[in-house]
């Protein structure tokens, strides 16, 4: 049993979290390049939370521009036990309306153009990726968005799409087709790259639009996205204070603390002393041990 550190990835909209007490700014450096912005610490409440916005102060990044390993990485090195993401999704089903919070249980991984691991050529993990969330954090994470007064839907599936462009019609009827509930652009590799970096991960998306399905209606509009966000951001804000209010007073542990136990295939004597270094954060716990 330890202490919690929550790390907040904030998404489309929420680019600072107010409330924080002792805090403090960090520039991490880490080996996989530099993260999308500052790292902001302190506490709310009795835990420890580390809150980094995802596409960088003002929204500089696009979701393709993103860099997913550093983040993960730079969370890891300043001690997150576990990480909660907030994700600006498109609806694929009628039922999930704009202004909805979602708690995601599968993915579907459309996107091409992002590196997708941490590991490579000299040392090889293959991570499960069977239940890509945690299952713990994702149903705190719902009983805090309904706590602040969010209409939630748990254990969607989430489409990750390359962008920056949204769907055409054809694409959005085909991923509904595939059972795909929302659809976003970040959601992956994130979730892969937590898994791999043994964090416990859990995605609350906030539906802004009904996506390119409906015929009747105009595609998305980046305007009509950031009104919905505007009018859930401070709601998303306490969707953290209330999370971090009902974690339990002692962190239990969790499987997915020593996943890659059972998952680094490359043997000992072959593993190259150069990505054992890079991923000294990453997979230190697992390496050393073996």
């Amino acid at each position: 049993m330890a202490a919690w550190t929550l790390g907040v990835i904030g998404g489309s909209g929420l680019y600072d979290l107010p409330g924080l007490e002792d805090r403090r700014t960090h520039d991490i450096g880490s080996p996989f390049g530099q993260p999308s912005a500052a790292i902001v610490t302190g506490r709310l409440g009795a835990v420890d939370l580390a809150f980094l916005p995802r596409h960088g102060a003002g929204h500089r990044l696009s979701p393709t521009e993103v860099n997913a390993q550093a983040n993960i990485d730079a969370l890891k090195r300043l001690g997150c036990t576990d990480l909660l993401a907030l994700s600006a999704v498109g609806s694929l089903a009628e039922d999930l309306r704009p202004g909805t919070f979602v708690t995601v249980g599968q993915y579907i991984d459309r996107t091409i153009a992002r590196p997708s691991s941490f590991f490579g050529e000299g040392l090889v993990a293959h991570v499960s990726m069977a239940e890509p969330v945690c299952p713990r954090l994702s149903r705190l994470a719902a009983d805090a968005a309904r706590a602040v007064g969010a209409e939630v839907a748990e254990d969607v599936t989430y489409l990750a799409m390359e962008g920056p462009q949204f769907s055409t019609r054809a694409e959005s009827r085909l991923y509904r087709s595939w059972g795909a509930q929302v659809i976003g652009m970040t959601g992956m590799p994130e979730a892969k790259l937590a898994r791999e970096a043994e964090l416990p991960y859990a995605c609350v998306g906030m539906i802004t639009d009904y996506d390119a399905w409906r015929e009747d209606e105009a595609g998305v509009a980046v305007t009509d996205v950031l009104a919905v966000l505007g009018a859930n951001a401070a709601r998303a804000q306490a969707l953290v204070a209330a999370l971090a209010g009902a974690l339990p007073a002692t962190r239990e542990a969790s499987p997915i603390d020593s996943n890659l136990d059972h998952a680094i295939i490359t043997a000992p004597s072959a593993r190259a002393p150069a990505m054992m270094a890079k991923l000294d954060a990453v997979a230190g716990r697992a390496l050393r041990g073996r």
